[in-house]
């Protein structure tokens, strides 16, 4: 198969699968964003006469094919063809002649990559954030229900103060909202076209980059040309790190939950069909997905860190490094999807073992309670500290349902504040099915221009 590239000599094997590297299986994913990115661009060529009215329609026609085959498993991608811009022209030219050549003009495989991962992104960006709202509305639920258990609230992994497992899992779905905060910026950083860009430079004909960017639905362009190629990385970084905001979370609850489960403490029961079994031990119930979820936390760590190694000391304008950005965002996008999906599904089936929640609170976690009504009787907290810590092999345990629902101010044991969240939720999920309509809706309209 001809390369885009090609000017009449022959790469060295050797070099050619070096460079090549995993891309032309990687591109499977971006067949639909690609075929997209060209009709947009086709369209637009025929806008400025460069193409005929009939000859947009011949490409349209062809790359609605090229999607079919695609949907059945039939679009092959071969590392002759390097990737997935090759694969597209290679085919509209072997069926069309010399028009499938016109396809390219003044655009470069550097800003068709850009188009297709920026689309990709969007589309997986918005799936993730449908997952991660579920997961904090499956959390809420739960605290919901066990806002009134009460668990030992730990510091220096010590035993600390009265809490409960509402106050818990409450806590990680406020903090997954502060993510989806991160996980919108992202978006919207990542929600520009970049077509037009071409080799970092621009291309002399009056090409109409709004026109593009509307047809793909991005909110605008990204205007300067330069800055097109040299965001490549940047916003793959900007994703990934969102992500890994995710996944710090998701790892330390999956921590969390581990420690709950484990028969010392045994807050709540992971039910037997998301725990795996042992080889050798008949006894064993492993919460082997969880394991994994905190494992996996670091594979999209690593993939942050791997994009910004690559990018920061590159030199303005395209460099062949931006290759390996490409499969880390890959990764870890669909990782975070994964990961708040299974989360989601345990917290759904925790038992909960509320006699030893209530054990578990030993008398020493209400010292600080006891210091704080020797103030309200009218001794300084500091002697009123000195006090309880002198007689803490006197304390005797208390009733600790009573003391976590006694605790009324906003965000405490008592006044969790669920609501907001709950109401937050609802607004965010009718966003996100918003834009996925409006998403489905560009491309639609694509197949009919």
């Amino acid at each position: 198969m001809a390369k885009l590239w090609d000017k009449g000599y022959a790469l060295d094997k050797e070099v050619e699968k070096f460079t090549v590297g995993e891309d032309y299986t990687l591109d499977q994913k971006l067949v639909e964003a690609d075929v997209a990115g060209s009709i947009a661009h086709a369209k637009m060529l025929a806008k400025i006469g460069v193409l005929k009215g009939e000859e947009f329609s011949k490409l349209k026609s062809e790359l609605l094919k090229i999607l079919e085959l695609h949907n059945k498993g039939k679009f092959e991608i071969t590392p002759e063809d390097e990737d997935i811009h090759t694969a597209i022209e290679n085919h509209l030219t072997s069926k069309l002649g010399d028009l499938g050549k016109k396809i390219h003009t003044a655009r470069s495989r550097n800003d068709q990559v850009l188009v297709d991962m920026r689309l990709y992104a969007k589309w997986k960006m918005l799936d993730i954030k449908e997952s991660l709202l579920n997961l904090c509305q499956t959390l809420l639920d739960f605290a919901e229900k066990n806002k009134d258990v009460p668990i030992p609230g730990r510091t220096h992994t010590q035993l600390a103060m009265p809490s409960s497992l509402g106050l818990w899992a409450g806590a990680y779905a406020e903090s997954l909202l502060d993510d989806l905060e991160v996980l919108k910026t992202a978006y919207e950083i990542n929600d520009q076209c970049p077509l037009g860009s071409a080799a970092s430079y621009g291309v002399p004909l009056l090409i109409d980059r709004q026109m593009v960017a509307d047809l793909l639905g991005f909110k605008k362009v990204q205007k300067n040309v330069l800055y097109a190629n040299n965001s490549r990385g940047k916003v793959e970084s900007i994703i990934l790190g969102a992500l890994s905001q995710i996944m710090v979370d998701l790892s330390k609850f999956a921590n969390d939950a581990i420690l709950f489960s484990i028969p010392e403490l045994d807050y709540f029961d992971i039910p037997d069909e998301f725990c795996t079994g042992s080889s050798i031990m008949p006894n064993k119930k492993n919460p082997g997905a969880l394991e994994l979820v905190r494992a996996k936390s670091n594979k999209v760590l690593a993939g942050y860190y791997q994009v910004v190694g690559i990018i920061k000391d590159l030199y303005s304008g395209y460099n062949r490094d931006f290759q390996e950005t490409k499969k880390p965002v890959m990764e870890g996008l669909a990782v975070t999807k994964a990961s708040l999906d299974i989360c989601a599904l345990v917290v759904s089936g925790l038992k909960v073992n509320k006699v030893k929640c209530i054990r578990a609170c030993k008398p020493e976690i209400f010292a600080t309670d006891k210091a704080v009504e020797l103030v309200g009787e009218g001794m300084p907290f500091r002697d009123a500290y000195k006090k309880v810590a002198a007689e803490l092999d006197k304390l005797e345990g208390e009733d600790a349902t009573g003391n976590i629902k006694g605790k009324k101010h906003l965000g405490a044991t008592g006044n969790l504040g669920l609501a907001k969240s709950v109401a937050n939720i609802k607004v965010e999920k009718e966003k996100v099915t918003k834009e996925k309509k409006s998403l489905e809706l560009m491309f639609s309209k694509l197949k009919k221009i």
